[in-house]
């Protein structure tokens, strides 16, 4: 399993459309991904497969989640994921 940290950069968070794109990305890998937000003083977890799942978490611009993937091509899926992210979803 491999893991990284990374910021929501975008100004809107993570609304609908991130969403969407992030869980569009992640179902194109057999590894299984997870998201995890440190909010207040619980760890919350979510899958990263799931739109409902990742919109439960509340990220706004400046959370910081940690991305985890776990299978065949987590190396692939993570990085990808990562460069999504930081790449603020294509929102300016």
């Amino acid at each position: 399993m491999l893991t990284k940290e990374v910021t929501i950069r975008n100004a809107s968070g993570f609304h609908i459309r991130p969403a969407q794109l992030f869980t569009e990305k992640a179902t194109t890998f057999q590894s299984k991904i997870k998201v995890n937000f440190h909010k207040e003083s619980d760890t919350v977890e979510a899958d990263g497969k799931s739109i409902l799942g990742l919109m439960t978490l509340g990220l706004e611009k400046g959370s910081v989640i940690t991305l985890s993937a776990d299978g065949p091509d987590e190396r692939e899926a993570l990085d990808s994921l990562v460069e999504l992210v930081e790449s603020g979803f294509g929102e300016a």
